[in-house]
């Protein structure tokens, strides 16, 4: 006996919708949002016409607001909004008054051979514009330095306040006390060189995170409003439920909705990554934000404002951008440890230097030069401009991350389960042939099975249901319907509502011994439909005519579901599924990574494995009830695999907890969606190869990042302490804030690189 029908039954369980201990898009709350750890930005807003201090805006003037964290040590929260117009303006500004500051220095002037303009007071330039460099700009570094200092979380703020404040004390004293040579110009040379590295790394950041700003952007401003008066044109704002709007060619579609009126193709790129556009007429879904091209629409809507599509596409992706990896906290760690070895080596030079030409300015540089240049600027920005990216490219291609880790971990999966139907098929049965017991015919088998099945939701019940209406069947109403989870329904038919046929069928068993009664009543029969699991639960064999039926359509891969009128089999109906073109791609993507593919399903063997066969599936579980589907991936796990689950269903839910990866396809159900790590938002398999393909790749970026920042310190530390002193280099502290710059435009543009990444099959 064939089962598509246990797919068809195992919906009608209810698995659990709850998380397991990984809290999808929960930030920690004793460590700061990724997007503080981008820029380690103000802590306390630098200036009055900026936003309060607990206003946590986002990058280059994004909206979205981020909540307190709950027991949040620091408590301190961050606007991030315009930081790159701040960083520019003051990096501008700063720059104009160190001109006349590097043109007073007496060591520039030495080294250039040049002689100043002097004036009465000349001799205070370089000292007033210093210290106004450093008030401008300077303190708000100390601000998030002491921010740092106050957390225990040491990193790249703390590191350049230190710097920066030794440059200054010293430079003050040596002008009030004559103790040496100034560090002005050194001072000021530092600020500017930070200023424009924080300037450029806000505005990778700002390209990174530009997918947010994109999508908001696609829903217009404005709506025209179909009213009894005529079209209106009214702000988006105020659209209303049940309210129908007009979408004229080339227009995007402001809300999601059903179209009522009008034919168009409409690109729905933006949501699904598919260029293709999508041909829509009466009666299709459109979502906001999609772009109609020829003919216009008139649409009914159905949702607005945060109940959107792309509002929760926007809000993926903000949970996606700020939650943390286990990359991301090995850097976190990094750019601690890095602190305090930049100190220790800090100390060190010190006293060394100290101890061989005394303390003076030069033992001043060699500390300054250290402190600058081991800033984990870079380190800072390894992970969370990868994971910007990352997030931002798998939108683009109707992938939506829940959680980083998960992501991370997709690289590394080595089998990847595929539930059947809806998944690697279409989902959508079609009724390909009857068979049915003595003296029954088949309009009366239809019938039946329709009537038991009008108020079930799966696609079985449908394609039945559809059939019957095809052929002009009068389905009568039942009562009692009830679902057998894992069986299939049950259903009570009124006795004069029987079909012709078998009213003949009762009165031939008259003649002979009386059916069974005893699922039937005194006014009604008991109708039930469902697969092997229904007959085996009833302990009911069907004749052996209806069982070559089943074993024959079982070799073409069909499904079949039994039609019992109270405990008599009274017929068979064979339902065929269409495998996806799609599946074939992505299973031969796959298996060229290396990675083995199995299908979980509740058909009988017979059609698991023709459909496994013909996609050539390395691994079938068949005949699973929906209770036992997290079994067989624990069952995986404990062979030492690691899995990632692919389904739809509310019985899929918990396989896809208990996968490594959970992989929701978007038409699926809301607990399907909430169960798993990562959302296709189209119903494409190949989008998971793009998936393993993306974390491989956004996994590789983190690790060159990582070991180029890392790597930079190991070698420019001992430069900057002077172990090449005796061959005669020496870095200055403006070079090393430069090479320290550097270091971090290089990681930024390495990230940059993985937006060319080619993720199709």
């Amino acid at each position: 006996m064939t089962d598509s029908s246990t797919d068809h039954d195992e919906s009608r369980s209810h698995a659990p919708s709850e998380r397991d201990s990984r809290d999808v898009g929960n930030k920690p709350t004793d460590e700061y949002c990724s997007c503080c750890r981008i820029c380690d930005c103000y802590r306390d807003a630098p200036e009055a016409d900026e936003k309060p201090a607990d206003a946590h805006g986002q990058h280059a003037g994004n909206d979205h607001a981020h909540d307190q964290h709950a027991g949040d040590d620091h408590g301190e929260q961050v606007d991030h909004s315009d930081h790159e117009e701040l960083f520019k303006r003051r990096f501008f500004v700063c720059l104009a008054l160190s001109l006349p500051v590097l043109y007073y220095s007496p060591m520039l002037q030495e080294w250039f051979g040049y002689a100043a303009v002097t004036f009465p007071g000349s001799a205070f330039v370089g000292p007033v514009l210093g210290v106004v460099v450093f008030a401008y700009s300077g303190v708000p570094f100390l601000r998030m330095g002491a921010v740092e200092a106050r957390n225990r979380e040491p990193g790249m703020m703390l590191l350049i306040s230190l710097a920066i404040t030794v440059a200054f004390v010293y430079s003050l004293a040596a002008v009030v006390f004559g103790i040496g040579e100034p560090f002005f110009w050194e001072l000021v040379t530092l600020i500017v060189i930070f200023l424009l590295g924080h300037w450029i790394e806000m505005r990778s950041v700002r390209r990174a995170s530009g997918a947010l700003d994109e999508l908001a952007e696609l829903l217009p401003a404005t709506a025209e409003r179909i009213t009894d008066d005529g079209p209106e044109e009214v702000p988006i704002d105020d659209l209303e439920e049940g309210d129908l709007v007009l979408v004229r060619p080339g227009s995007n579609v402001p809300a999601d909705g059903v179209v009522e009126e009008g034919e168009s193709n409409v690109d729905e790129s933006v949501i699904t990554g598919e260029s293709k556009p999508v041909s829509k007429g009466p009666g299709d879904d459109v979502v906001g934000g999609t772009t109609v091209r020829d003919g216009s629409l008139r649409v009914r809507v159905a949702a607005t404002g945060e109940e959107t599509t792309l509002s929760g596409i926007v809000r993926l992706v903000e949970d996606a951008q700020e939650s943390r990896s286990r990359t991301q906290v090995l850097a976190d760690r990094a750019a601690g440890w890095l602190f305090y070895a930049a100190l220790g080596v800090a100390a060190v030079t010190a006293v060394a230097w100290s101890a061989a030409v005394g303390f003076g300015l030069p033992v001043v540089e060699r500390v300054v030069t250290v402190l600058v240049i081991a800033c984990p600027h870079a380190l800072g920005l390894a992970v969370p401009l990868v994971v910007a990216i990352n997030t931002s490219m798998a939108a683009r291609n109707g992938m939506l991350i829940r959680d980083r880790i998960a992501m991370e971990s997709a690289r590394n999966l080595d089998t990847v389960v595929f539930d059947k139907t809806g998944t690697l098929t279409e989902g959508e049965q079609g009724v390909v042939d009857v068979a049915t017991a003595d003296q029954w015919g088949e309009d009366d088998v239809l019938t039946l099975a329709a009537a038991a099945e009008g108020d079930s939701e799966h696609v079985i019940a449908q394609a039945i249901r559809d059939t019957a209406a095809d052929q002009d069947l009068p389905v009568p109403g039942v009562r009692g319907f009830e679902a057998l989870e894992g069986r299939g329904v049950r259903a009570t038919i009124e006795r004069e509502a029987v079909p012709a046929a078998a009213s003949t069928a009762d009165e031939s068993a008259d003649i002979g011994a009386p059916p069974s009664d005893a699922e039937s009543d005194r006014d009604g029969h008991t109708v039930s439909v469902g697969g092997p699991n229904l007959l085996r639960h009833l302990e009911i064999d069907p004749d052996p005519a209806l069982e070559r039926f089943a074993s024959e359509a079982g070799d073409r891969g069909e499904g079949v579901v039994y039609v019992l009128r109270d405990e008599t089999v009274v017929g068979a109906i064979a339902l065929a599924d269409v495998i996806r073109e799609e599946s074939f791609e992505a299973i031969d993507a796959l298996h060229g990574m290396g990675v083995d593919v199995a299908m979980l399903t509740g058909d009988d063997a017979d059609v698991a494995h023709a459909v496994a066969d013909e996609l050539e599936i390395d691994t079938v579980f068949a005949e699973v009830l929906p209770e036992d589907k997290d079994e067989k991936i624990l069952e995986l796990q404990e062979r030492g695999h690691l899995v990632g689950m692919v389904g739809d269903g509310v019985n899929d839910a918990p396989a896809l907890t208990r996968s490594d990866v959970g992989i929701a396809i978007g038409s699926g159900t809301d607990v399907a969606v909430e169960s798993a790590d990562v959302v296709l938002v189209e119903n494409d398999p190949r989008d998971v190869a793009r998936l393993v393909r993306l974390s491989a790749k956004s996994y590789r970026k983190m690790a060159e990042n990582i070991a180029w920042a890392a790597g930079y310190n190991v070698f420019a530390l001992p430069l900057a302490a002077g172990v090449l002193a005796p061959i005669g280099i020496l870095l200055s502290p403006a070079v090393g804030a430069v090479l320290m710059s550097a270091s971090t435009v290089i990681v930024a543009v390495n990230a940059q690189l993985l937006r060319r990444a080619e993720l199709s099959t």
